[in-house]
């Protein structure tokens, strides 16, 4: 069997369909969106862990998000901010309520 047959073209893994996850990249075949893979390593989990926390998922597939993440940073941590400001309101908003 040839080298070139064993490989995996990385540009298959990460997905970004109109219609799927409001447009947002993610993991080819599954709901796993890149930006929750950045938002774990942010927290201070190894792809390692990450992995094992999807148990479906692959270590080469959490590599692949996160390479897409830091090739797409500025893009993914504006979509993580503005994700941030609206728990904030929803927070401040439920709040109030109480």
């Amino acid at each position: 069997m040839s080298a070139i047959a064993e490989t995996v073209d990385i540009g298959q893994l990460i997905g970004r369909t109109l219609g799927i996850k409001h447009g947002s990249a993610h993991i080819a075949g599954t709901g796993i969106l890149v930006r929750t893979i950045a938002r774990w390593q942010q927290e201070g989990l190894l792809a390692e862990e990450i992995a094992a926390k999807y148990r479906t998922l692959r270590l080469d597939q959490v590599h692949a998000a996160l390479a897409y993440y830091y090739a797409n940073k500025a893009a993914i941590d504006s979509e993580l901010q503005a994700l941030d400001r609206e728990a904030d309101e929803l927070e401040k908003t439920a709040a109030a309520r109480a």
